[in-house]
């Protein structure tokens, strides 16, 4: 782990792949309150053009920013966290879906650090854009 005060631009800081499982998809929908059936009905997602059934947006951006976590040793030090999402995580039934966070120095200033997530599933980009503001002190 590299202190908060010592970074460099383009260093990774965090790497990590989280398995997506249907199950991961009900227990998020009964703790969020998101019910869509988009996220648990194949049929209800094909229908409104959807390959099959995919992860919450917000899921996929809380375990994105959790990556940082461990590293990171205190949430309070986030500023900002902002996405765009460009693809959906399709979790299929049989073999789930797996999503690859990689956490990298974007950017220093004096008083924080702007951490750039790359996030994947199937080698696609998913959040289109994906930075984590920290204070560094």
């Amino acid at each position: 782990m590299t202190a908060l005060t010592q970074l460099a631009v383009g260093e990774v800081v965090a790497e990590r792949t989280v398995h997506l499982t249907r199950e991961s998809l009900v227990r998020y929908a009964g703790a969020s309150g998101d019910f869509n059936p988009i996220h648990y009905r194949d049929d209800v997602a094909r229908r409104v053009g959807l390959e099959g059934v995919l992860a919450h947006g917000m899921l996929t951006m809380g375990l994105s920013v959790a990556t940082i976590g461990e590293w990171l040793g205190d949430p309070g030090r986030v500023v900002d966290y902002a996405v765009n999402f460009s693809k959906p995580v399709i979790v299929d039934p049989e073999t789930g879906a797996d999503v690859h966070v990689i956490a990298k120095v974007g950017q220093l200033d004096d008083e924080t650090a702007r951490i750039d997530l790359t996030v994947t599933f199937a080698d696609t980009a998913v959040l289109g854009k994906a930075q984590v503001r920290v204070r560094r002190a």
